[in-house]
């Protein structure tokens, strides 16, 4: 089935609605400086740029990291002793010490021993919403806070499906910033709820007023609990998404309901079939279409995983970020018991039957994009990508089709052609890891540094 995969140009971003809010970007920029001493917001011990040896002036604004091996992102082989040169927030080469030269005058990051890869792309988060264990708390600067979250744990680009304001908008269209260091962001605008077809054309018309990335629908029942979206309203709404060109994003649980969406025409996969096994029909319309599976694996793991206390719980690289009164909270004992009174068993099979459609998605040739539908309350940002990773693993990808899934497909499946691979003229968005994660996927979680634009992303 290999021979059906297809490549096409996806529909560009329009943007009008950057220049609108141009006015206002200057309380969104970033305060970092650029990498143009190579200190930032560098954890302690990290490398620092040194100046060439032949001094400044020959190469302006380039700085080249040196002595890591390379994962390009695209599946290529890694590139030990490798050099990757950066200029003015792009990457300008990339290769062995044999085959790139670094210029007089390029200020130089020592990274001998580590692994730089591309920034993690998450196809399906959330953001803006959540403080503590409470949603409903949208504003321009939780956005922020939290794009600068998921970038000091090595995501750079977040795909927020859903529940998305004007302030989306605003913080967008701040990315062209020399000094950016916050993951970016692309949006779907509020989730379409319509019950009819003229309801849900009606939403898609106000939603693309946002000029969103992508239009989000929910075809779900919450295990029998609710009514899904009827199929005339979700045609409605794809028709309506692509009429404005905008790509469309289907939130799903069922393998029936999977099908008929992508004959309609959805965009995008955005959660696991869980419900029972994929079949080669499906394969065949994700294939034939061009369209990314997104599993979301944590997205079950956070139904059930806080009915006692999770092993992460002691992880030092959640404890690093996580708020401890939200970690007290989890752990207590009442709210342990409503967890397990909330049907977990359902979930994880769920999840089990997730696991399974993963590996037989990427085994017959369709094109899956790491994501997470982080960003509610208790689906930690930042961490549970990480997770996410490790569940990948356990469905039986190799460590290659994970970073791939999550680096170059990601970024492809929706609609990136300027990030995801380590290659001339992408941005320089990348991490640099102590660890070989082709060795361990959990090996990603050995963060030193992550580089935005060629900016060293602040710790806190």
């Amino acid at each position: 089935m290999n021979d059906k995969r297809k490549k096409h140009g996806r529909r560009q971003r329009r943007s009008w609605s950057r220049l609108l809010a141009a006015p206002i970007l200057v309380m969104l920029a970033s305060t970092t400086p650029a990498c143009s001493d190579g200190q930032g917001g560098a954890d302690a011990g990290a490398p620092a740029a040194t100046q060439g040896s032949s001094g400044g002036g020959g190469a302006p604004g380039l700085v080249a990291f040196t002595g890591a091996t390379i994962i390009d992102g695209a599946g290529g082989e890694p590139i030990a002793d490798g050099v990757l040169l950066v200029r003015d927030g792009r990457i300008e080469a990339v290769g062995s010490a044999g085959d790139v030269a670094v210029p007089a005058g390029a200020e130089r990051v020592d990274l001998t021993g580590r692994t730089i890869l591309p920034g993690l792309i998450n196809a399906h988060g959330h953001v803006g919403d959540t403080r503590g264990l409470e949603g409903g708390h949208y504003s321009a600067e939780n956005v922020v806070d939290q794009l600068r979250l998921y970038a000091r744990y090595g995501i750079t680009t977040v795909n927020s499906l859903g529940g998305d304001g004007e302030a989306a908008v605003v913080v967008r269209a701040a990315e062209s910033a020399p000094d950016l260091d916050r993951a970016r962001l692309l949006f779907a605008g509020p989730v379409v709820g319509a019950g009819t077809p003229e309801e849900a054309r009606a939403q898609v018309d106000e939603i693309a007023a946002m000029d969103p990335d992508f239009i989000k629908i929910r075809v779900d029942d919450n295990l029998g609990a609710g009514r899904k979206m009827p199929p005339e309203v979700y045609r409605a709404t794809i028709e309506a998404a692509h009429a404005h060109g905008i790509r469309h994003a289907s939130h799903l649980f069922y393998l029936d309901d999977a099908k008929d969406l992508l004959a309609s025409g959805t965009d995008l996969v955005a959660h696991s079939v869980r419900d029972q096994p994929v079949d080669e029909q499906l394969i065949d319309l994700l294939i034939d279409n061009d369209v990314c599976y997104c599993p979301t694996l944590t997205r079950e793991i956070s139904t059930f995983v806080y009915e006692s206390e999770p092993e992460f719980f002691a992880d030092p690289l959640f404890l690093a970020e996580a708020d401890p009164a939200v970690v007290e909270a989890l752990k207590d004992p009442a709210r342990q018991a409503r967890y397990r009174g909330a049907g977990p068993d359902a979930y994880k099979q769920a999840l089990q039957v997730a696991l399974a459609n993963l590996k037989a998605v990427v085994n017959g040739g369709a094109t899956v994009a790491m994501g997470t539908d982080s960003g509610p309350p208790a689906r930690f940002q930042g961490y549970f990508e990480h997770l996410e990773l490790e569940l990948m693993a356990e469905a039986g990808l190799t460590p290659m089709q994970i970073i791939v899934a999550s680096t170059g497909d990601a970024a492809r499946c929706i609609g990136l052609t300027d990030r995801g691979t380590l290659s001339p003229g992408k941005l320089a968005d990348f991490v640099v890891v102590t660890a070989d994660p082709l060795a361990d996927i959990t090996n990603t979680r050995t963060i030193e540094s992550v580089w935005i634009s060629g900016n060293r992303v602040p710790r806190d």
